[in-house]
């Protein structure tokens, strides 16, 4: 049986590790850390994941937590500048999303995959791991966002709108904020000029949690994470930015206290899309995988998606090859019937980084008074492709809200 190789052990890369080893393939995972270091370390994500991202892990036999996560049933929304809402409502998801931390999920995810025969190795891959590798499998992929070997693969100028970071990252896991009423739901807020706060319901390593995230326009107001020092600091820089501007989120957050010391992070990046291909020193070739290829901002919660959906379309790819070369040629088909997805994604996330065109403030103000239409948007995202043309182009939009009624 073929053996294949896989440098990475977050969502892509243990999926498509676990998925191809049920299929009976050989697979070699790297991982920087074990099971045991990721679920005493620091929260990573937020990763809500919406029913098609969800289904391919089901599909390789990863539904692990469906009794024990609160399940997110709806999107809700609101612009609101100086404090008041401007747009305010909500929609239900046709099919639940759900978020489980990924110091719960990755460990467990790794111990699934070494029961199913896989050979998980823990080392801090560096080039000449990759080189090792490649010489032992007949593919190697790297889904390791981070790090020396995430650099090898070359930025695309072409695809990378953005060349600096857009938003500063706070995430803050807590427990003890106010349920919203009628049915669970990622409650986004959207501050003209500030930035974004969404939240929205979790597991984590203490059970049910929320996440909240925020993301602050450089140099703003929510741009206020680089003097937080403490856990303690970041909790109350958190209730704060809600005091501040969005005092009905402030209200719900009262009483919120810290899941664990751990449950917080504060960071920021540059949104970029790199080539899918690299080549070794020995003359070798890798191929990259979700966040490697296509690292897009969290302000649409796409990454765990992104992430999951790349595995499956990886998945796919490699068992309809046969036993034919994993060659160039390949590589880059296999990356460009993701990218047919991704791009939808990345173009969607992009312009939500800047101010919206009139047409789009539109559509999400008709929302309010069309339910249809909120329906709609809160679907798009289980499958961003949906919201196109309608975002991008005036008329289609035009012509949607009048066919809303």
């Amino acid at each position: 049986m073929r053996r294949i190789g896989i440098v990475g052990g977050g969502q892509s890369g243990l999926q498509l590790a676990i998925g191809l080893r049920r299929a009976g393939y050989e697979v070699v995972l790297l991982s920087a850390l074990t099971p045991e270091a990721i679920e005493a370390g620091r929260v990573t994500s937020s990763q809500c994941m919406f029913d098609a991202a969800l289904q391919a892990e089901r599909d390789v036999g990863l539904d692990l937590w469906a009794t024990q996560c609160p399940p997110v049933d709806g999107i809700e929304l609101s612009i609101a500048p100086e404090q008041q809402r401007a747009v305010h409502w909500a929609a239900r998801l046709d099919r639940p999303a759900m978020s489980v931390d990924q110091r719960v999920k990755m460990p467990a995810f790794m111990r699934e995959f070494v029961r199913a025969g896989g050979d998980l190795r823990i080392v801090e891959a560096r080039l000449q791991d990759l080189v090792a590798l490649q010489r032992e499998c007949e593919l190697v992929i790297v889904a390791a966002g981070k790090g020396a070997v995430a650099n090898i693969f070359e930025r695309d100028a072409a695809r990378s709108r953005f060349d600096r970071p857009m938003r500063a990252l706070g995430l803050t896991y807590v427990h003890g904020l106010r349920p919203r009423e009628n049915h669970s739901a990622v409650c986004f807020d959207i501050v003209p000029g500030v930035g974004e706060y969404f939240v929205f319901p979790a597991l984590t390593l203490s059970g049910p949690c929320e996440i909240m995230v925020f993301e602050g326009i450089p140099g703003g107001p929510m741009d206020c994470w680089a003097t937080v020092r403490t856990p303690e600091q970041h909790l109350e820089t958190s209730r704060a930015i809600l005091r501040q501007h969005l005092p009905w989120e402030f209200e719900r957050a009262r009483c919120v206290e810290l899941t664990d010391p751990n449950g917080i992070l504060a960071g920021r990046f540059a949104p970029t899309v790199r080539h899918p291909i690299a080549r070794l020193d020995s003359g070798g070739i890798v191929l990259g995988m979700g966040d490697v290829v296509c690292l897009n901002d969290p302000i649409t919660g796409q990454g765990s998606n992104n992430a999951s959906k790349c595995a499956a379309i990886y998945l796919r790819r490699i068992l309809d090859h046969g036993r034919a070369p994993f060659d160039a040629r390949w590589m880059q088909d296999t990356f460009d019937t993701y990218w047919n997805y991704a791009s939808y994604v990345t173009d969607w996330t992009n312009s939500m980084l800047l101010p919206p065109p009139p047409h789009v403030m539109g559509l999400l103000a008709a929302a309010a008074a069309k339910p249809q239409i909120a329906h709609w948007f809160v679907n798009a995202f289980d499958d961003p492709r949906r919201f196109f043309p309608r975002l991008s182009d005036p008329v289609a939009a035009e012509q949607f809200v009048a066919a809303a009624g």
